[in-house]
């Protein structure tokens, strides 16, 4: 394996020490410092003669670019947020990519604000910064200007030399013209990020106030922090304030999807219906192997890398008694032939929109009367939340409706120890113990969008034509439950699906191409084994 390419673009970082000993020729020996020897394995020759010859015989790469299709919808985006913060400087970094160990990090993906903000979905503008300037005299519109690395091209030193943006080590990336036509966004040096922040900022009459998405890039925001500081804006809780509304609007802004993410929204759906097929395709050879559960989730994983980016959230593969619980991501377990198993997987297509389905199947192809009586129980209670689903209702509602549903059930089968009503009631809610989760989020960019949203924003707000959602109840019966029949132990049961709501009430976006009533469970099992 080569170095690891994903370093800042702006601020020194561990590449940065690899450079620097490649400069001085050396190893680095006893005497050096443990942030130099653990490049001691990485020496790359740099010799005059070495550079000269680096200089010579490269055809060019292609860096061409066209149109992104969401550079149709970003102005607008543009547009509400500055129209939100008139007359202030607003900057979202992309990130950087973070260590996974020693100097290899995970595959890097730009933050979810700056990817809604500028439409790029891809691995190329690690370290960049978007920055929205304000050019009107009342201040109520702005120009986004995008900060980013230069290509490090063969006419360049780095193009061998930098690990984080060399083209010999990282491939060929566009360019700043490029990137000006893919996002239709000026694009700029990274090098003028700094002068551009600090340009005209003050306290006083006809300054500029700056706020920053400060969780994204912590460079950026240190950046941020001392040009403030500099310029009369010292209160660090004014200023964590000011960050946070521009963090909670932009959450806020991606709960109404416009027509591109709802149909990036649906590819992501599409794949995922694949990945499910792939599973059940396996699962034969899963059964009563000792790594079942891994042997799922590859195959799931591979038709995510193969249709899409990358999963949208780590692939939870339950079978038996790991239903139960509720974020099991271990995926260490055996399958057996009479569990239950649980898949919650969502693949995430390029431009980084992604499903969250999940789907319990009888492994053994077939429904027991207890097992389909459970299933048929959770399958009633989304019926219900979709029922409530409905424009001017709320998120409250939806669970509301789930959780009256389940606790029917609980008690029509004598395991609820108090009546319905009274569970329901918010100094019971006995119920709970067997759902103790929420049962409708936002889906989008995240998997879990728009989190940074206030309550009364959220699980309060009237439900509104453009929300995407997931239903998903779910019963969940650990094996170590005395309060619970034994047959009932070791049983965990979820089904949820992607809602979008129209001005006609609610769409399944997911259950027309993924079954989920038992009957049509069974038969996609038995079409996919077939």
């Amino acid at each position: 394996m080569a170095d690891n390419a994903g370093a800042s673009l702006h601020t020194p970082s561990r590449h940065a020490e690899v450079k620097q000993q490649d400069e001085r020729g050396i190893a680095g020996g006893d005497s050096a410092a443990i942030s130099e020897r653990v490049n001691n394995r990485s020496l790359r020759p740099d010799s005059p003669a070495f550079r000269d010859f680096m200089k010579q015989g490269w055809a060019e790469e292609s860096s061409d670019a066209t149109a992104l299709e969401s550079s149709k919808f970003t102005p607008a985006r543009l547009k509400a947020l500055g129209a939100q913060f008139p007359g202030e400087r607003i900057v979202i970094p992309a990130g950087v990519a973070k260590v996974r160990n020693n100097d290899c990090d995970y595959p890097y993906r730009p933050d979810t604000t700056f990817a809604y903000y500028t439409g790029l979905g891809q691995d190329f503008e690690a370290g960049a910064v978007l920055v929205l300037e304000p050019t009107a005299a009342d201040g109520a519109d702005h120009t986004p200007v995008l900060y980013l690395h230069p290509r490090a091209d063969h006419s360049t030193r780095d193009y061998y030399r930098s690990s984080a943006y060399g083209e010999y080590w990282v491939g060929p990336r566009p360019g700043l013209d490029e990137f000006t036509t893919m996002t239709g966004i000026e694009t700029r040096d990274i090098s003028q990020l700094s002068d551009a922040l600090a340009k005209d900022v003050g306290a006083g009459q006809g300054g500029i106030r700056v706020r920053v998405v400060k969780e994204a890039d912590p460079s950026i925001t240190s950046m941020v922090e001392t040009v403030r500081e500099q310029n009369g804006f010292d209160d660090p809780a004014s200023n964590d304030a000011d960050d946070d509304q521009l963090h909670e609007f932009a959450a806020t802004a991606r709960m109404l999807k416009d027509s591109y993410e709802v149909s990036e929204l649906r590819k992501a759906i599409a794949a995922t219906h694949d990945g499910f097929n792939a599973i059940l395709a396996t699962l034969p050879k899963a059964v009563d192997n000792e790594h079942g559960e891994r042997i799922l989730e590859g195959a799931f994983n591979a038709v995510a890398r193969e249709e899409g980016n990358d999963v949208g959230y780590g692939t939870i593969v339950a079978s038996g008694a790991h239903a139960p619980t509720l974020h099991w991501m271990r995926n260490t377990g055996t399958v057996a032939k009479n569990d239950m198993l649980l898949i919650d997987a969502g693949v995430e297509v390029n431009s980084l929109y992604t499903a969250d389905i999940t789907r319990t199947f009888p492994v053994s192809g077939h429904f027991s009367p207890l097992q389909r009586r459970l299933y048929e129980a959770v399958y009633k209670a989304q019926q219900a939340g979709f029922a409530a689903a409905q424009p001017g209702h709320t998120y409250s509602d939806i669970h509301h409706a789930c959780m009256r549903s389940l606790a029917e059930s609980l008690h029509e089968w004598g395991i609820l120890p108090v009546p319905v009503e009274e569970s329901l009631k918010p100094e019971g809610q006995q119920h709970r113990r067997w759902h103790a989760c929420g049962v409708a989020h936002h889906l989008g960019l995240d998997v879990h969008d728009c989190a940074e949203a206030r309550y009364e924003s959220y699980q309060d707000a009237k439900i509104t034509p453009g929300m995407v959602f997931t239903i998903e109840p779910g019963l969940y019966f650990r094996d170590n439950d005395l309060l619970i029949p034994p047959e009932y132990r070791g049983i965990g049961i979820r089904i949820e699906d992607d809602v979008l709501m129209t001005e006609n009430g609610p769409e399944w976006l997911s259950k027309p191409l993924i079954p989920s009533a038992p009957d049509e469970v069974e038969a996609w099992m038995a079409g996919q084994a077939a």
